[in-house]
């Protein structure tokens, strides 16, 4: 019997070149992505996928079936989503923290398509940089960049793959001309993130494909401890920042940025979404939790 979950892996494997990157997305292992692709071509009776030990590629028989499970799970989706449409399954006041460039310039908007779905369903946010704490702000889910350090929370993440780059605007470019090395960030006017912890004016890279790391010290006129501001900033042509790369999307795929040195790696910044306990991943929070890990994959194609 076809299971969705291995139609799933398969487009997403497809659709990323890569079972390890299917599998980041997804937030499974990659052994475990493997073995739904060997199990749905089981099924099948065909090979979907060449694999070697340097790259990936779609059979004959696999191109062919792809678009028929786009087409699936599409159906399935729609189906799902037109249950949802005619009776208000959830309701309730939803309050949600989150970072303030991802709150104001992402998540606004894909939360009042989520409560679409869900006419009674209100929300509570808390949009700022700084840290909420779940307990004191009575807070029923979180959005945060980074490794949850705190094993008592439950971690789902939402864009596992998600990382850091340098953006500059057009105009900034042609103004102080093309940035060619990451030691000539030294000479740039950057711009900085700060908060508690301090200014955040050490940089890390990683060069490829020997990912050696690189950390340089960076200088500017400018600081803020709101993500968004700094992205602002970036887009007026002020300087360079080095930003989230699901916070720049948009601006990048409208021209407004521009992404420097593509063939360096940078930090790590998966987003994830955090309650305090288990008790708390309701069916609801599940429901967003894949409403917004599927957003997310949208706008990082």
């Amino acid at each position: 019997m076809l299971r969705l979950d291995d139609l799933q892996v398969f487009v997403r494997t497809a659709d990323r070149g890569s079972l390890s990157a299917a599998a980041r997305e997804i937030g499974i292992s990659p052994a475990l992505a493997s073995a739904a692709v060997k199990r749905l071509e089981g099924e099948l009776g065909l090979r979907l996928l060449t694999r070697t030990t340097r790259s990936l590629s779609l059979t004959a028989e696999g191109t062919q079936y792809l678009e028929h499970a786009r087409e699936a799970l599409r159906l399935l989706r729609a189906g799902h989503d037109a249950l949802l449409a005619g009776k208000d399954s959830f309701g309730g006041t939803l309050k949600i923290a989150m970072p303030s460039d991802l709150g104001r310039n992402l998540m606004l908007g894909w939360l009042d398509e989520f409560q679409l779905r869900h006419p009674k369903l209100q929300y509570q946010l808390s949009v700022s940089d700084r840290v909420a704490d779940m307990v004191r702000q009575q807070v029923d889910i979180a959005l945060r960049y980074g490794q949850q350090d705190d094993s008592s929370m439950v971690a789902m993440p939402i864009a596992p793959a998600n990382d850091r780059v340098l953006v500059a605007s057009p105009a900034y470019l042609r103004a102080h001309g093309p940035l060619l090395a990451l030691e000539d960030l030294s000479q740039r006017n950057c711009l900085r993130f700060a908060l508690e912890d301090g200014l955040h004016d050490r940089w890390t890279f990683y060069r490829l494909p020997q990912r050696e790391q690189v950390t340089v010290q960076v200088s500017g006129n400018r600081s803020a401890d709101d993500a968004d501001l700094v992205r602002r900033w970036a887009v007026a042509g002020l300087g360079i920042a080095y930003k989230s790369r699901l916070d720049v999307a948009g601006d990048v795929a409208a021209g407004r940025l521009q992404v420097l040195l593509p063939e360096v790696a940078g930090e790590a910044a998966p987003l994830q979404l955090l309650c305090m306990h288990r008790a708390q991943v309701t069916p609801l929070v599940l429901q967003l939790r894949d409403f917004l890990r599927d957003k997310c994959a949208e706008l990082q194609k």
